[in-house]
């Protein structure tokens, strides 16, 4: 059996979604004839933690942690925030959200010096660590998993200094992204120059959504477009636990994830506010369930609407649990981000609702979500800012629980393209090609 060595920042006890692309990859890839190796963290700082993933880390799986520097403790005491806050929903300022003078320092470091991102403290361990492991492991090729981009930089240096082939992934673009530091002009450059160099070198780049690969088209329209694979997320059929569910009291929607900055409730709090005070909707009969890590704006969003009576904030869950969640409920809420470019992105978390057979809610524009809810009848898109759309949205939702009217109906064909395994197939076959050594 071939060997593949994966190089990521997020693996259990890393949670949230971005850690489940890699660990059904860990998974399912020996199936189609390869065994993974996986280079990663010890003591990451993560966003989320999930210690019960640790358990979904397969035996066959070997792992090899090592140091990094993250510079994010530092960050938090220069700008006084508790050494527990995410980095994602509140250490990173918002456009449009005001600054303080420690975290607008903060920021310029960040921008400047960490460079392709914070996590490039990792560098100097993982790449030794890595030559070690290729040459100990006898490597037959690389696979490295961003954001965050470091860890593509840290697996050009193996590509480069040891010839084996590699296949770059990317679950967001990379520069000009929403998480994108705001750098100034010499920062931006060198970021730059290394994401071509990583596209360039890579023997093969996939990305888990199609707009990823316009994006890098855009910025290299010389790149052998040959060499560009998509990869979509998916959705693992193992982790659906059957459950005798009993019908819910009330009309109960769920959303699951992180919001904070563009990505908020603002609007589908305003469309059910609007319902209530018509008459339309009873408060009574409705449970608004947001489960996940939010900024402080949307925690004021949801304390003072309303509706605040109907809604039930749950702070991260284990991801067993958070599956458990979306199974128990009505309808599924899915919120894009407001920015430009949003219509390209699929985020993960749309395929694990797609798995749970629930309808969707989503808010989002016209454009790759929209395609694959209605490729696999999993729901009804609303602008973001269509607040008679999302209305009519919740209201077809709310009237199929309260008179048994199951009209929602996925198409089974097309949702089992999204499984995981299948997935991983996909993958081995781009490493089959990058190395066909049997």
């Amino acid at each position: 059996m071939k060997k593949v060595l994966i190089v990521t920042y997020y693996f259990p006890p890393s949670g949230g979604p971005g850690v489940q692309r890699v660990l059904k990859f860990v998974k399912y890839l020996p199936e189609f004839g390869w065994q993974p190796v996986v280079l990663t963290v010890q003591d990451g700082d993560y966003p989320a933690r999930d210690e019960s993933l640790l358990a979904e880390i397969p035996r066959h799986a070997i792992v090899y942690r090592t140091k990094i520097f993250e510079p994010y403790s530092l960050y938090r005491k220069l700008t006084g925030k508790p050494a527990s806050a995410p980095v994602d929903v509140e250490n990173i300022p918002q456009g449009g959200k005001r600054t303080s003078l420690a975290e607008s320092v903060a920021e310029f470091i960040r921008s400047t010096f960490f460079i392709p991102d914070a996590r490039i403290g990792w560098y100097p361990y993982a790449v030794p660590a890595g030559k070690r492991i290729i040459r100990e492991q006898k490597i037959d090729a690389i696979y490295s998993s961003s954001p965050p981009y470091t860890t593509a930089v840290i697996a050009r240096k193996l590509h480069r200094s040891t010839g084996v082939p590699w296949v770059a992934g990317f679950r967001d673009p990379w520069t000009g992204f929403l998480s994108t530091p705001d750098r100034w002009f010499l920062p931006r450059a060198i970021d730059s120059h290394l994401e071509r160099s990583v596209f360039r070198d890579a023997d093969t780049v996939e990305a888990a959504w199609r707009g990823i690969l316009k994006d890098i088209i855009a910025k290299d329209p010389n790149l052998d477009q040959e060499k560009l694979a998509y990869l979509p997320n998916g959705f693992d059929r193992d982790d659906y636990p059957s459950l005798e569910l009993q019908p819910n009291q009330r009309f109960t929607v769920t959303y699951t994830g992180s919001m904070y900055g563009k990505r908020n409730p603002r609007t589908f709090l305003q469309a059910v506010e609007e319902l209530v005070r018509d008459g339309k909707v009873d408060p009574h009969r409705i449970q608004l369930r947001f489960i996940g890590r939010f900024g402080s704006e949307v925690h004021a969003m949801l304390k003072n609407s309303t509706l605040r009576e109907s809604i039930e904030a749950v702070s991260y869950l284990p991801h067993s649990k958070s599956v458990e969640a979306l199974l128990g409920s009505d309808a599924l809420l899915l919120i894009v981000d407001e920015a430009v470019g949003s219509d390209e992105i699929v985020p993960g978390k749309v395929f694990e609702y797609i798995g749970a057979d629930r309808p969707i809610i989503g808010l989002a524009p016209e454009g790759a979500i929209a395609t694959l809810l209605r490729e696999t009848r999993s729901g009804i898109v609303a602008p973001n800012q269509d607040i008679i759309a999302i209305q009519a949205a919740f209201i077809e939702c709310y009237n199929n629980f309260l008179y048994h009217n199951r009209k929602f109906g996925q198409d089974r064909e097309a949702v089992k393209r999204y499984d995981r395994r299948e997935i991983t197939r996909q993958l081995a076959a781009l490493l089959d090609v990058v190395n066909p050594r049997h």
